[in-house]
């Protein structure tokens, strides 16, 4: 995360008073500026004395982010970029394929959440074993088993610097799964909410970010296992399919 201090020398706009006025809003760093409601801190800046040059410092600092991403593309252009990159790569199981309209797609990040033993593993051995060896050794697939024992132990509780650094390495792997046209599969586990009820272990800052998640559960006392859309770009939330896994 770069922080705000090492753009001061290049960008003068971005000054000690500036960096000030952005720490009073909890902003210390680029990524906790893009985190922030940028329509609030533009408000805030207009009560402020020197409300011009606060204004004229967000709007630098905007255009630096701009300049070190690739252009903005409009409907058609991602459109065409999903018709010509963005495959479609079975999971393995047909049941799963149905759902979700042939599997999972690359250039997405899709999130496998269930508690411990539902198979969460499994699923993802048997996805890998389904890809086959290809002649040209393309990777398809980036797997994190299990993104949330990658990421909790940065937290730090509710604090906004873990909260930050969370959203950075998941807006990084659907970078990732965008510009390199591969598909990012994250598992994520469950722990205990209010009333003893499960609930994913990564809260709601989280949950924006992928563009798939599935819910993974599996019968008690059988092989029978359930996997229901809680979000997707263009299926709908709820459906469901059953499936066996084999240990």
């Amino acid at each position: 995360m770069a922080p705000l201090k090492s753009l001061e020398a290049r960008y003068p706009l971005l000054d000690s008073n500036f960096q000030s006025f952005c720490a009073s809003n909890g902003i210390f760093t680029v990524e906790d500026f893009l985190l922030h409601d940028l329509s609030v801190l533009t408000a805030f800046a207009e009560q402020q004395p020197n409300s011009d040059r606060l204004k004229e410092g967000i709007t630098q600092l905007l255009s630096i982010i701009d300049r070190q991403h690739q252009p903005w593309l409009n409907g058609l252009q991602l459109l065409e970029d999903a018709r010509q990159n963005k495959h479609v790569l079975s999971t393995g199981f047909e049941e799963i394929d149905k759902l979700l309209g042939g599997g999972v797609r690359e250039g997405q990040l899709t999130e496998l959440v269930g508690p411990s033993s539902s198979g969460k593993t499994q699923q993802l051995e048997n996805s890998l074993k389904s890809q086959g060896p290809k002649g040209d050794c393309k990777v398809q697939m980036l797997i994190v088993d299990s993104i949330s024992s990658l990421i909790t132990h940065v937290l730090g509780g509710s604090g906004p610097q873990g909260h930050a650094l969370m959203t950075a390495a998941g807006f990084l792997l659907k970078k990732l799964a965008h510009e390199h046209n591969i598909a990012v599969l994250v598992t994520n586990h469950m722990v205990a909410g209010e009333g003893g009820t499960l609930k994913p272990a990564l809260g709601e800052s989280w949950k924006s970010i992928p563009h798939v998640r599935l819910l993974l559960s599996r019968d008690p006392g059988n092989k029978i296992s359930n996997i229901s859309i809680l979000k997707h770009p263009s299926l709908a939330s709820g459906e469901v399919a059953r499936f066996v896994i084999d240990d």
